[in-house]
C-alpha cells in the first residue's frame, strides 16, 4: 500500500506487561470480522471510524473512544473519505479487573456498557500513555493508563453480563469449536463436522453464530491469525507461522493477519523483538506532531476533574506513526 498515506505501528513496551499498543492512520483499510482477547481502547485524533457491533454499526469520531469487550466480534473501516486517525491500548481482562478492584466499586467482571463514549480528556490520556511508552517513560505510562481506564469505567463502566446457561444449542458450538481448536490446520468441511456432531448444516450454523457471533470459518480464521501471533511473539518466522496454523503460504497469512491485526506479521513481529528499547521520539513522529504533549503535561491533566474533560484539548495531537500498514492491506 506504498503511497496510500496509511501508517500504523502496533507493539508492546515492556514496562506495561498485559497491555498491547497500536498507533494508525487507515483511510481505506477495512477490518474484517474478529474479536480480541483483550480489551479494545481505541482513541480517535482524526477522522471517523465505523465499526459493526452487536448487530449495529457505531460511528467514532474526534474526540471520542471506541470501546470493545475481550471476545466481542467486531468490525472495522473508515466513516469518512479521509479516514482515521487513532492511538490504541489493548490492555487484558486481568489488567482492567486489577485497576477495577482498586479504584470503582464495581464487582464481578468489569467490562465497558457501551461501545462509544465521547470524552476528549480521555482521548488525550491515551495518546499520552502511548507517547510515554514511546519515551520509556515507566512511571507515567502506568500511571497515565490506570487513570484513563479507572476514568472510562467510572462513565461508562459495569459488571459484564453473565454467560447464560448452555443449552444444546451452545453445546453443539462448544465442541463445534473444540474440533476446530484441534483441527486447525485441516478442518473438516460444514456438512462432515454437522454429521459429526448429529446435526444439520443450518443448525450447527445457528448454534455457532448465536455462541460466537461468527460462523465457523470465520471464526476459524480469527483463531488462525491469534494463534499466528503467539508464535510470532516466540520468534517463529511469518512463513513457517502460517502452515502451522493452516495458512497455504505466508502471502495466505499476510492477507488475513493485516485485516485483523492491522499490520503485517513481519512488521508485527519485528515490533516485538524491538520492544524492550524505547523508539524514541523522533524515530516515529510526524513533524508536524512533534510539540503535542510537552514533557511534563500528564501532570497537569491529573488536576482536571475526573468528571469533565479540560477546557482545552488538543484536538490534533498525536499519532506518531511507524510501520507502513503493507501492501498485505486491502
Amino acid at each position: 500500500m506504498a503511497g496510500s498515506g496509511e501508517r500504523a505501528r502496533h507493539w508492546r513496551y515492556a514496562e506495561l506487561p498485559g497491555v498491547d499498543l497500536l498507533r494508525a492512520r487507515y483511510i481505506r483499510k477495512t477490518f474484517v470480522r474478529h474479536t480480541h482477547e483483550n480489551f479494545v481502547i481505541a482513541a480517535i485524533a482524526d477522522g471517523v471510524e465505523v465499526f459493526h457491533h452487536q448487530g449495529a454499526d457505531v460511528s467514532v469520531g474526534a474526540g471520542a473512544l471506541a470501546l470493545v469487550n475481550p471476545d466481542t466480534p467486531h468490525t472495522g473501516r473508515a466513516g469518512v473519505p479521509e479516514g482515521w486517525r487513532y492511538g490504541a491500548v489493548y490492555p487484558s481482562p486481568e489488567v482492567v479487573a486489577r485497576i477495577a478492584a482498586e479504584t470503582t466499586t464495581i464487582r464481578g467482571t468489569p467490562g465497558f456498557a457501551a461501545p462509544m463514549v465521547d470524552d476528549p480528556y480521555t482521548v488525550r490520556l491515551v495518546h499520552q500513555v502511548l507517547r510515554a511508552a514511546e519515551e520509556g517513560n515507566a512511571l507515567a505510562a502506568d500511571t497515565l493508563l490506570s487513570v484513563a481506564v479507572t476514568r472510562l469505567l467510572r462513565l461508562n463502566g459495569g459488571p459484564l453480563p453473565e454467560r447464560r446457561p448452555r443449552s444444546a444449542g451452545a453445546g453443539i458450538a462448544a465442541r463445534a469449536r473444540a474440533v476446530l481448536e484441534e483441527r486447525m490446520t485441516e478442518p473438516p468441511s460444514l456438512e462432515r463436522l454437522a454429521t459429526d456432531l448429529g446435526t444439520s448444516r443450518f443448525a450447527l450454523l445457528r448454534a455457532f453464530r448465536d455462541a460466537y457471533g461468527m460462523p465457523p470459518h470465520t471464526w476459524l480464521t480469527d483463531a488462525r491469525v491469534r494463534r499466528a501471533r503467539l508464535l510470532l511473539d516466540t520468534g517463529t518466522a511469518p512463513a513457517e507461522a502460517a502452515v502451522l496454523v493452516g495458512f497455504t503460504d505466508q502471502p495466505h497469512l499476510n492477507r488475513h493477519f493485516a485485516r485483523i491485526v492491522g499490520v503485517p506479521p513481519g512488521a508485527y513481529q519485528r515490533e516485538r523483538q524491538n520492544r524492550e528499547a524505547p523508539t524514541g521520539r523522533n524515530n516515529v513522529q510526524d513533524p508536524a506532531d512533534r510539540a503535542a504533549v510537552a514533557s511534563g503535561a500528564w501532570h497537569r491533566d491529573r488536576q482536571h476533574s475526573r468528571t469533565g474533560p479540560p477546557q482545552t484539548w488538543e484536538s490534533r495531537t498525536a499519532p506518531s506513526y511507524g510501520t507502513p500498514s503493507g501492501s498485505a492491506s486491502p
